[in-house]
């Protein structure tokens, strides 16, 4: 929703002062000017980046138009789902969780779960750090050297996307400077004829370099800032993860080892201590 409404402020604030301004809002459809910036960008975004990355983030540039999945809710049931296993773990034994990592999806602790059993990714990455705890072959900074390790190539995949459609975002004015440069081309091939010929044509090659710099600030570096912030957000997630798994490691009790992954969150969706406690103790 904040996508939308700020995409209907900036043609609000643009168009509607244009239009205040007396300007014809017909002057400004110019397709053609259209055609070689959004072509030439898409070629370009083409060229740069693999397939894997090009699909990603047309898929992330549609998913912020929705809410974040990452909410209060989520955490509150990612901590519970934490407390349990490591309460399991504290009460029978490391050797207790062997049969919920081997097979989380008839587990009766990650059935319950059902916000985050969803997330194959998340549940594959509890579970094989969860397996190395019980092998016991590892120190708890091994551990979280390893998880750092993981963590970093998880964030710089999950932002290729982002910066993939801000280097587009860069390169928008310049290909507004090219249609330009053709419609001053085309302008100088109608020298000779009559004035309002060449004012219309003047006009659609100075509409070319207003098309690429409002594109470009307007829309598209916008939506690979929030595309970033949603990246950002989901390596909140697995921080949060991480943290509470390394504090278990170090013999911390399960209630302040969950406490540990609680701080690493953000002040607007971070449950209070009392929500925390009541949601673990299943109140």
């Amino acid at each position: 929703m904040p996508v939308i409404i700020g995409a209907i402020i900036v043609l609000g604030a643009v168009l509607g002062g244009y239009v205040l301004s007396h300007g014809d809002i017909r002057s400004l459809w110019q397709p053609f000017e259209l055609l070689i910036i959004g072509g030439a960008a898409f070629g370009a975004f083409v060229i740069a980046n693999p397939a894997k990355v090009s699909i990603e983030a047309f898929k992330k540039s549609f998913a912020i138009i929705g809410k974040s999945h990452y909410t209060k809710i989520v955490y509150l049931e990612l901590l519970a789902m934490l407390f349990e296993l490591f309460s399991t773990m504290r009460r029978e034994g490391l050797i207790a969780i062997e049969s919920h990592i081997d097979d989380p999806k008839n587990s009766k602790i990650f059935s319950k779960y059902r916000l985050i059993n969803k997330d194959e990714h998340v549940i594959v990455f509890i579970c094989d750090y969860l397996r190395l705890m019980v092998i016991g072959d590892m120190t708890a900074y091994e551990l979280e050297n390893l998880i750092d390790a993981e963590l970093e190539t998880h964030h710089h995949e999950k932002m290729a996307p982002s910066h993939a459609v801000g280097s587009v975002a860069d390169a928008l004015p310049g290909f507004g400077i090219v249609a330009a440069v053709l419609g001053i081309v085309i302008t100088m091939q109608a020298l000779g004829g009559p004035p309002e010929e060449i004012g219309v044509h003047v006009a659609a090659a100075l509409v070319g370099t207003f098309l690429g710099i409002l594109l470009a600030y307007g829309f598209v570096g916008p939506v690979s800032t929030a595309m970033g912030h949603r990246a950002e957000e989901e390596s909140k997630f697995y921080q949060c993860i991480k943290t509470s798994l390394i504090a278990a490691m170090n013999g911390v009790p399960p209630q302040i080892a969950v406490e540990f992954g609680r701080k690493t969150l953000y002040s607007d969706i971070r449950p209070s201590f009392e929500e925390l406690e009541a949601r673990v103790r299943g109140r």
